[in-house]
Parts: C-alpha cells; sequence; structure tokens
C-alpha cells in the first residue's frame, strides 16, 4: 500500500483566506472593543442604516450572512436598543428594521475604529499592492458568490425592499 502524505495546508488559497478571516475579526474587535460590536452585527446594523426598512431575509442577503442565524444577531441589537423591528404595512406578518438613534450613533462614534481596523489588516502591504489586493479579493468574492452557504445577492443601490 502506497504510504499517504497530504498536501502542505499552506499551498491551499482557503487555509489562507480562513487564517486571514481570523485576523481581520480579531483586528476589528481589538479596534471596537468600546463598543462590544462583532463584525457580523455592525454589518447589520450599517446594512440597515443604509437602507432602512428592509426585512431580515433581505438584510441576511446583504451582508452574506445565514438567513437562519441572522434573527439572533437582530435579537441582540434589539435588546441593546441599537436597532427596532417596526410593522410591515404590506405584510403584517414580516418585520421591517430600522437603526434606533441610539444605533445611528454607536456607528458614528465607531467608525473611526471600524477604518483604522480595515487599515490595519491591510497595513502590512505596501501602499500600491492594496487596491489590486482589494479589487482581487472583490472578484474572488463574487465570482464564488453562487457556492456561498450565505450569498450575499442583494443590493445598496435602490430603494428599500421592504418598505
Amino acid at each position: 500500500m502506497k504510504k499517504y502524505s497530504p498536501a502542505e495546508l499552506e499551498n491551499y488559497p482557503g487555509y489562507h483566506i480562513r487564517r486571514l478571516q481570523q485576523i481581520a475579526v480579531a483586528v476589528f474587535v481589538e479596534e471596537t472593543s468600546a463598543w462590544g460590536v462583532t463584525p457580523v452585527q455592525y454589518a447589520a446594523l450599517s446594512a440597515v442604516l443604509r437602507k432602512p426598512h428592509v426585512d431580515q431575509r433581505t438584510l441576511a442577503r446583504l451582508i452574506g450572512f445565514d438567513a437562519s442565524t441572522i434573527g439572533s444577531v437582530i435579537d441582540r441589537l434589539e435588546a441593546r436598543g441599537l436597532i427596532a423591528r417596526i410593522g410591515n404595512p404590506k405584510d403584517r406578518r414580516s418585520k421591517m428594521l430600522e437603526v434606533t438613534a441610539e444605533g445611528r450613533q454607536l456607528l458614528l462614534d465607531a467608525e473611526p475604529a471600524v477604518l483604522k481596523a480595515q487599515e490595519r489588516m491591510l497595513d502590512p502591504l505596501p501602499p500600491g499592492k492594496r487596491k489590486q489586493f482589494m479589487e482581487t479579493l472583490a472578484f474572488l468574492t463574487e465570482a464564488n458568490g453562487d457556492i456561498a452557504r450565505a450569498p450575499a445577492n442583494g443590493s445598496f443601490k435602490s430603494g428599500s425592499e421592504g418598505a
């Protein structure tokens, strides 16, 4: 029987992508610790502010998050008074989301720390390579988006779907 020797993990793009995700979360949490929000919570708040009166399912698509667990993210934000669920006049079974005044203030106050986290993530790259890296990352995300467990296929460009 031939001896099996697995490939070295450091030769796999998935290994590096997973590690970079871990680093990105760690840097984000470190920079934003004063506000006590996770990257997903921040993304949800930011997306709802950009697209008011969105429903939970659409929000999940907008941020590329699992629709079955976005409710718990919204629950935590609502419990902190950062987001509110409001009735949908077009569909009494669904709720629309809006950012509260406290949520707006958190986004405003935390933005410099969030931007610093983004800079820290790219800091090891020479300035001339940062744009290329971001373009490549966006291309790979978009090109492979249809196979994601939580596809992000929403758009912030038009009016809200939930209104």
